[in-house]
């Protein structure tokens, strides 16, 4: 005899999402989210990226995420559909994903650990730009590049910020990272670069004091930072699940051809 998953539903604090969640209140014997094998989650990318960072700091493993799209974008979630909600699920493929960690030293010394699902940014504080010093496995590959900013994104982070500031789309499963600078000044012919996802990723922030530089990681920012180091994360993956006529790696390759 099968054992049926136990279910958590969460939902943003959006209205439409709250009448979505009480439309399937009903729907299911949901669970406490501590306590679920699946998790469904209402709302639009951002809330499922706060659901994903959940599962990070959980005790217990990461559990799968089935996100119904009820925001703007929706790259991440599925349709949003009040029937057939077992059925999707019993039917959804899975999709593993792998998170960064950023490990952020503070201009006070201070260490903070940040994981990211899409990317970990760079940026600059002020109206100057910034100067960073950038390594890949301690090897100095650009003594100063002025900029905006830069940027280290995963391949299902490569169509969010990491596309809007010119960077490449990566399969997903393909075992890269885009680094992608944001308006660079110098080096002016400078784009980016594809590195295997096993590398790690200094940067180094120069003139700190006079041109500060900020730390994000999807949605946690730390301020006056003087060096960040990015690397894959893979203790803890986490799972997404998807209807098999939206998967997450068709989609991805798709947008190769948007307009």
């Amino acid at each position: 005899m099968s054992v049926l998953p136990r279910r958590a539903l969460v939902a943003s604090p959006t209205a439409a999402a709250q009448k979505a969640r009480s439309d399937l209140c009903d729907a299911q014997d949901w669970v406490p989210l501590e306590e679920a094998d699946q998790v469904v989650a209402l709302g639009g990318d951002g809330f499922m990226l706060q659901t994903l960072h959940a599962m990070l700091v959980r005790r217990a493993p990461a559990v799968p995420v089935f996100g119904m799209n009820l925001g703007t974008v929706g790259f991440l979630m599925n349709e949003w559909r009040r029937h057939d909600l077992s059925e999707r699920l019993d039917r959804a493929r899975p999709f593993e994903v792998t998170p960064l960690k950023a490990t952020v030293v503070a201009q006070d010394g201070r260490v903070h650990t940040l994981p990211a699902i899409n990317e970990v940014s760079l940026l600059r504080e002020t109206r100057q730009s910034a100067n960073l010093e950038v390594s890949v496995n301690d090897r100095v590959v650009l003594p100063q590049l002025s900029c905006d900013g830069i940027l280290a994104a995963t391949p299902a982070g490569s169509t969010a910020y990491n596309l809007s500031a010119q960077g490449p789309i990566l399969p997903l499963g393909s075992a890269l990272l885009a680094l992608t600078p944001i308006s660079p000044f110098r080096p002016r012919r400078w784009r980016g670069a594809i590195l295997p996802d096993r590398a790690r990723i200094g940067v180094r922030v120069l003139d700190p004091a006079k041109r500060p530089v900020s730390a994000v990681a999807d949605q946690r920012e730390v301020r006056d930072v003087a060096s960040v180091e990015v690397c894959m994360d893979r203790a803890r993956p986490l799972t997404l699940l998807f209807d098999p006529e939206h998967a997450l790696d068709d989609r991805i390759t798709m947008e190769q051809f948007a307009g």
